[in-house]
């Protein structure tokens, strides 16, 4: 297989396990790239990518254009904060309004689920989902996954649990269909009340204790408490998370085997884990970041074949 299925990346549900295996394939490819000295490639001179983020972003809006510059490709950053958006202009209105203008890509974060796939459906130019609201982000689900693999190989028959706020992550769902297609198994913790009730239908674990799931897992993939995305609370106070839910040394020292600490970003310090457990030698934090612009030039790469 040399060529994705897809022609975009909407979701990781889309996807196949070949199209994922390819995806690692390259972006191992292009880690060694930006690990030498010259750290560019004319892959994608001729391509003109759109990057646009209706929601605030820091990595991954770094780390496409990053990925895009490595690649050569020709940049235009949107932003909705100053544009036609705030005059009332549509989402499709101003997408055409950019590919008039002779772009071939799109990088889209938006806060309504759906809408990169909406877009999919009316107009030709291939679609990079960077998030949509609490449905999907597929490319960090993808740099999670690749970065599980290189540090414990085969993920089929692994045991991955994510911990926190599962109700309003869009990390957690995508992570869910990556791990299943590699073959890992998957458990899920945290308050019942940041907890999709349906969870378990997708063929997962659903477990309210910290310290068994540490136990349980080989791999502790912990996210952060989206505030932004609570309309009304789901727990007493951010203290009585970190002290039933937050995840410390004393609770990994209790553990008689190693797990990998790994964390999407941006890490709350001292709220769903400590500041000595996000910078130990257990944590591939900023590995994962690192890895995520591998990822997203090996995606990058493999849709504008697809052209």
């Amino acid at each position: 297989m040399s060529s994705l299925s897809q022609k975009h990346l909407l979701g990781i549900k889309n996807i196949t396990k070949g199209d994922i295996e390819l995806i690692f394939k390259t972006a191992r490819e292009f880690k060694q790239v930006i690990n030498r000295p010259i750290k560019k490639v004319p892959s994608l001179r001729d391509i003109t990518i759109a990057n646009l983020f209706f929601e605030n972003s820091t990595r991954t809006k770094m780390s496409f254009e990053l990925a895009e510059k490595r690649l050569s490709a020709d940049i235009i950053n949107f932003s909705a904060s100053g544009s036609s958006v705030k005059k009332g202009e549509t989402l499709l209105d101003t997408v055409n309004n950019i590919l008039s203008m002779k772009v071939d890509m799109l990088v889209i974060r938006h806060p309504a689920p759906g809408a990169a796939q909406y877009l999919s459906q009316h107009i030709d130019a291939n679609i990079i989902n960077a998030g949509d609201g609490t449905h999907e982000h597929p490319t960090q689900a993808l740099l999670d996954s690749f970065s599980m693999t290189e540090k414990i190989g085969n993920l089929a028959g692994k045991k991955v649990c994510i911990f926190g706020d599962i109700l309003h992550s869009r990390v957690a769902l995508s992570n869910i269909f990556c791990l299943k297609k590699l073959g890992a198994k998957i458990r899920v913790c945290g308050p019942p009340t940041l907890i999709p009730k349906h969870i378990a239908s997708l063929d997962v674990e659903v477990s309210y204790d910290v310290a068994d799931s540490l136990k349980w897992c080989d791999v502790a993939n912990i996210l952060r408490i989206q505030l932004e995305r609570q309309d009304v609370k789901f727990f007493p106070s951010q203290r009585e998370y970190t002290q039933y839910f937050g995840i410390n040394m004393e609770l990994l020292n209790n553990i008689d085997k190693e797990i990998l600490i790994m964390h999407p970003g941006p890490v709350n310090r001292g709220v769903e884990i400590t500041s000595e457990v996000a910078d130990s030698n257990k944590s591939i934090i900023l590995e994962q970041v690192e890895n995520g612009v591998a990822i997203r030039m090996a995606i990058l790469y493999l849709l504008a074949g697809k052209k």
